[in-house]
Parts: C-alpha cells; structure tokens; sequence
C-alpha cells in the first residue's frame, strides 16, 4: 500500500530539526539534460529533470536533501498530489471555503515576497555614493589594535599562584594601572602578571577590533573611546579584569570595506522603497465599530426634577 510520504518528508525533517544529527552530504544529482522526460504522470503529463530541480529549489531547506536522496519516492508522492488536486478541482473545491480562501493568501504571500525579492535584487548602487557613505560613517569603519593584560579572579589560579578574590583582582589592576601611567613598561607587567596565557605569549596581543565585532558592550566602550597609547580603567569581566591599550588607531581602508558599504547603501535604499510603497498602500475604514475607533455607548440620563411648586 502506497503511504501518503510526502508528509513524512516534513515530519522527518522536523525530528531532524529537534535532534540533529550529523547527516553525510545528499548524492549530487545525475547528470541528465533538463529537457530529458524522467517520468510520465497517469494522465499523460511528462516530467522532466528540469521539472524536477525546478520543485527542488522551492522546497523547504529542510526538505531538499531528503528528496534528493530519494527521488523516486518524492515524484512518485509528487503525483500523487497532482492527482488529489485535479480531483479537487473537478469538484469545484477550489471555489469553495476554505480552500479558496487559503488560496487566495498563499498566492498573495508568494507574490508579495516576489515583489519584495524582485526590489531588492533591481536595485542600482551609484558607484559615486560609496565614498560618501564611508565618509558619514567612518566611526563604524574604525579599528582599533589592542594589547591586554588581564587579571583573573576566583576559579583555578595558574600554576604557583594563590586564587584572588574579585575584591583583590580589582586592586591589582588597579595598581598595575598607576605603574603603566607612571611609565612602566606594558609588555613586561604583562609577561610578569597577566592571567591570559594565549595574549601574554604573544606580548599581550589581544585582537583587532571593529565597532561591530561580537565583543562584551564593556570591552568595546572602552576600546573605542582610547587613543593610540592609552590604557583603559579595568574593564570587569566574569571572571577577571581587563587592562587594554590601544597600539593603532585608524580606519579600514575603503576598498577593504566597499562591498560591505554597496550593501549597507541597498539596504537603506530598500527601506527608502518600501517606506514609499507602505505610505501609497491606503486604506479607508469606513465602519468605525469594526477598527473598534467609535464605540456606542447607551446614553443614560439623569432623572428629570421635580417640577417647582407656583409660588404663593
């Protein structure tokens, strides 16, 4: 008995995603022309492989290894479908609720993504309005070459060191602090105090960072307000302080940062474009109880007075 499977690609594939495990490559696929007829339909219809990569490139991500492993199932299913929705059709199901309905919004959501894509991909970068970008935003292209000295507190202390309290943590950074200001040489307080092992056998060479690297917000604060020779305050971490100082300051070059500066330009542009089209996209409500903006409320009035009695 032939068992509906082209469910069990989605449920397969969802399990994949709760557990995932690690899955060899799917076979490439053969090397047929596209035009080439790898199968015919019950009712006459021919499919060919360029049909079949066709499907393929719109299935869900997770879909697509599977049919690729297991191409015979997936068009075997494939016609399965198309035979349940001609029979749905030649009843006229189509036409009826829900399945119209559900229609009409699934070709509406696959349209409207196709605009946006379709914006998106027209759009034209002026060659001219890159240099002008990174001249307005030179501050995101800064980089900064640091040097650390770090001092750990609490965990395992290094070989022949006692653990310090966060307390004593600070106070040595502290001190290490003033002796760096008063002149003392950075690279030989790190070789002789700093907990990192990985920067202090490398001269306390820390990293080269940039305003949007994935750094602590503490660690890029105080990096980016330093200028070339100077030293942060210490800089807390979980588990020890940072001393950093700042050995270059300056900028990416432009054309180390163009291409990332053609999509920062799309981007805005993009925004430009569907900011226009959501301002044009009008609608007039014309029943405020629907939008819920008038409200009827029943009118309760006071008692009227007694009348006044004539006067005497």
């Amino acid at each position: 008995m032939k068992t509906f499977a082209f469910l069990a690609f989605s449920c397969l594939a969802a399990a994949w995603a709760q557990n995932p495990q690690p899955a060899a490559p799917p076979p490439a696929l053969p090397d047929i022309p596209d035009a080439t007829v790898v199968a015919k339909f019950d009712d006459g219809t021919a499919f060919t492989m360029g049909d079949f990569k066709r499907i393929l490139q719109v299935l869900p991500p997770q879909n697509q290894p599977l049919a690729q492993r297991n191409r015979r199932l997936f068009v075997e299913e494939w016609g399965f479908m198309r035979r349940l929705a001609r029979m749905a059709e030649q009843k006229g199901l189509d036409k009826q609720s829900p399945a119209r309905e559900q229609m009409d919004y699934n070709r509406m959501m696959i349209l409207s993504q196709a605009e946006l894509s379709d914006a998106l991909n027209s759009l034209v970068v002026d060659s001219a309005e890159i240099p002008k970008y990174y001249e307005a935003h030179k501050d995101e292209y800064k980089q900064v070459r640091v040097k650390a000295l770090y001092v750990a507190f609490g965990g395992l202390a290094p070989a022949g060191k006692t653990p310090l309290t966060e307390e004593q943590a600070q106070a040595k950074a502290a001190r290490l602090l003033a002796q760096i200001r008063g002149g003392a040489d950075f690279v030989k307080l790190v070789k002789e105090n700093s907990d990192d092992e990985t920067s202090r056998d490398k001269d306390g060479d820390f990293a080269t960072l940039r305003p949007k690297d994935n750094v602590p917000d503490a660690i890029r604060a105080a990096v980016f307000s330093l200028k070339a020779g100077e030293v942060t305050e210490p800089v807390r971490q979980p588990s020890g302080f940072y001393l950093l100082r700042a050995e270059e300051v300056g900028y990416r070059p432009l054309q180390q940062a163009q291409d990332e500066i053609y999509q920062a330009i799309k981007q805005v542009h993009y925004k430009e474009w569907l900011d226009r089209e959501n301002q044009a996209s009008q609608v007039n409500f014309v029943n405020g109880e629907f939008t819920g903006d008038a409200v009827t409320v029943p009118l309760h009035l006071p008692p009227p007075p007694p009348p006044t009695p004539p006067a005497k």
